[in-house]
């Protein structure tokens, strides 16, 4: 057992960007050169630690958030890496609501791209400090400059350059580190391992002065003693530098720009330095913040293991079909085989093995204390976003968002022994993914699974083959459409019946009308209205939002109507709470009938980078499947094309938009919202 690390001495970080901009090779480069494993993993060659999934070493991307620790310089540092893909927006999302620091990592050729652009608002959203790792220095086209320049125009943020690189593509040979003014080389033939230090001399001592001072001057604006300082003495020592970068990334929101490149072992070190200089420890970060189960009382639960224990479940994993729960621990902590407090569910459960995570490695640990993430065995009922605390200080965290999927196929087991098997594995995979959702369709008797994309669905399906040996046929995919009104009416619904032998009445009027696009449903009563007592009103609310749950077009949730309480008559003696709530859903079924029901589709925020050549078919391709352009840009040779489309024309997109472009044309797409077909 290794010897207890300090909280202040500990670092919660996860790895975010695009797809392809090489978080996982920092990761793996930095497992190897903290000792943590001893071979260098490669994604190409299908043999990354933290891509351990069958389904992530043969398509060379992250699927799922893999956590690990490792150690560097008397520092222990849990970090995550998270997909870049869109369709696992969910793992990052999160991943990020439990970590108290983040590095972007973004491709020194393409710069700020979509998804990177989408996970960095995710931390932003989170309140999260950021580093930014600017890899692929030695890939043809890298800009370093032009990267920090996009950091600052798409991202808004105030970038701090510790480093400048030396030279780029075939030239790039190291950095020159502005904190120590020196350069920094690597060697090739020890894997990186080794580097040397060497001083600055001529024309690059000379730069290195100019963006020495730039960085004095930025740093200086969050940080007015360090100012002062600077303007009387001309002059900041490395240490008050060093002290005021943490101040700025902590608090402000100034970001750190280191650069490397990866996939040739130079500038992980320095980054790792980087991190346990500059990014805080779970002592430094806001405490998290919770309300009493039952008083809604406000918690700040405390950052140190003397406080009450305050743990958030923000994962599930089922390897060998047994349940992993990851946890990161607020405050207090979590014993072994100590019960502990689900006030979600409002039931103990007993966490029976607690475990340090190393990608699908895990060591057996007796307990954990405040600033630790953790696997947990042993939890029968807890799932994603539920709180772990003690039963006589209950304190409900803030829950994980989740988003609503927009894609559905068909599946149906092959065989007999499929078929018994088929629901027990969905109940396992819907456990691990908030983003998917099983159904029966009731008139064909189906099983339709839903999804954020094909990509989604399609590693689902292969996960079900391979790690759990179900064998499905799969439908083609079929678009999750909404329902909504297109014009104002008034629905009545009479509930007069007879149940166990007590008599139920209620009658019910109901005015439905249409609302802007993404605003949602509301309910509301008219004005003066007082017919029905108050104590009725919530369950005729909860009727006309059950209503809502099944539109009359082709029975899709109901979406962006308005719903107010126009009239009604109440018995008393018979004016129950079972009759309003029907009578409530007749009456908005009926109203529905008379308000020109109509479907809505979702309808997707495209990016697309093609080559300027090829930017033409794009578009004429675009327009065939209905969608719009909204922007035009250009870079480097490639045009870049913003669109919006709906999603049901964008099936097999990438094998189409591969053709028209040579197999040079990039894009992504995530749920932009529901429109009118």
């Amino acid at each position: 057992m290794s010897k207890k690390i300090p909280v202040s001495k500990m670092r919660n970080i996860g790895i975010i960007a695009h797809i392809d901009a090489g978080k996982t090779t920092v990761t793996e480069r930095i497992l190897y050169y903290t000792g943590r494993s001893h071979k260098l993993g490669e994604v190409h060659d299908g043999e990354a630690v933290m891509d351990w999934m069958t389904d992530e070493q043969e398509r060379g991307i992250t699927i799922t958030s893999a956590v690990t620790t490792c150690h560097w310089d008397g520092h222990e540092i849990h970090i995550i890496d998270t997909p870049g893909h869109v369709d696992f927006t969910i793992e990052v999302e999160r991943s990020l609501r439990v970590l108290d620091g983040a590095i972007g990592v973004f491709c020194a050729v393409g710069g700020v791209q979509p998804q990177s652009e989408t996970v960095w608002r995710q931390a932003d959203k989170y309140h999260v400090p950021k580093m930014a790792f600017v890899n692929k220095m030695d890939r043809i086209g890298a800009d370093f400059f032009g990267t920090v320049q996009e950091l600052k125009d798409i991202l808004g943020v105030k970038p701090l350059l510790l480093q400048i690189p030396i030279g780029a593509e075939d030239a790039f040979e190291g950095v020159i580190d502005l904190l120590n003014m020196e350069q920094i080389t690597w060697d090739e033939t020890s894997l990186g391992a080794s580097f040397q230090r060497s001083p600055l001399e001529g024309d690059r001592a000379e730069e290195a002065e100019t963006y020495r001072e730039q960085l004095v001057e930025d740093v200086a604006e969050f940080d007015d003693e360090l100012m002062e300082l600077y303007l009387e003495e001309g002059e900041v020592s490395k240490d008050r530098l060093i002290q005021g970068i943490r101040k700025a990334t902590i608090e402000s929101g100034a970001v750190p720009v280191l650069c490397g490149s990866a996939l040739r072992n130079v500038g992980v070190q320095p980054l790792l330095d980087a991190i346990t200089a500059f990014l805080p420890s779970p002592k430094e970060v806001p405490p998290a913040r919770g309300v009493h189960p039952e008083s809604k009382e406000e918690i700040i639960c405390g950052n140190s293991e003397k406080d009450p224990l305050a743990a958030l479940i923000f994962k599930v994993s089922m390897p060998e079909g047994r349940k992993l729960c990851f946890a990161r621990i607020y405050s207090g902590k979590l014993i072994a085989g100590q019960d502990v407090f689900n006030p979600t569910l409002g039931r103990k459960e007993k966490p029976a093995r607690i475990l340090s995570i190393h990608a699908n490695k895990r060591e057996r640990i007796e307990q954990a204390g405040a600033g630790n993430i953790v696997g947990i065995v042993g939890m029968k009922d807890s799932s994603t976003g539920d709180t772990l605390c003690t039963m006589d200080k209950p304190v409900m965290l803030e829950r994980i968002e989740t988003y609503e999927p927009v894609i559905s196929i068909a599946v149906e087991p092959k065989t007999h022994s499929d078929q018994e098997k088929l629901p027990a594995v969905l109940d396992k995979l819907m456990a691990e993914d908030p983003t998917f959702k099983v159904r029966e369709d009731e008139e064909t008797g189906q099983t339709i699974i839903s999804g954020m994309g094909e990509l989604h669905l399609e590693i689902l399906v292969s996960r079900m083959q391979r790690e759990f040996n179900t064998q499905v046929n799969v439908g083609k995919p079929q678009v999750v459409y909404r329902e909504t009104v297109g014009k104002e009416a008034v629905g009545t619904g009479l509930f007069d019946r007879e149940v166990a032998g007590h008599n139920h009445f209620a009658q019910v009027d109901i005015r439905l009308e249409p609302r802007s696009r993404g605003t949602g449903n509301t309910f509301a009563v008219a004005p003066g209205f007082n017919a029905i007592p108050e104590h009725l009103i919530p369950h005729i609310e909860q009727g006309v939002m059950e209503a809502f749950g099944s539109g009359v077009v082709m029975g899709y949730p109901v979406l962006d109507v308005a719903a107010t309480l126009a009239g009604g008559v109440f018995r008393e003696g018979s004016g129950t709470d079972l009759a309003f709530r029907v009578a409530a859903s007749m009456a908005v079924n009926d109203a529905l009938l008379a308000a020109d029901s109509a479907l809505l589709e979702p309808i997707l925020d495209l990016e697309i980078t093609a080559p300027e050549a090829n930017t033409g078919d794009v578009i004429g391709d675009l327009n065939s499947r209905g969608g719009k352009i909204e922007a035009l840009e250009s870079a480097t040779g490639v045009g870049i094309i913003k669109a919006v489309a709906p999603l049901s024309k964008m099936f097999g997109y990438s094998t189409d938009l591969r053709s028209a472009t040579q197999g040079r044309g990039t894009f992504s797409m995530k749920f932009s919202h529901y429109d009118k077909i």
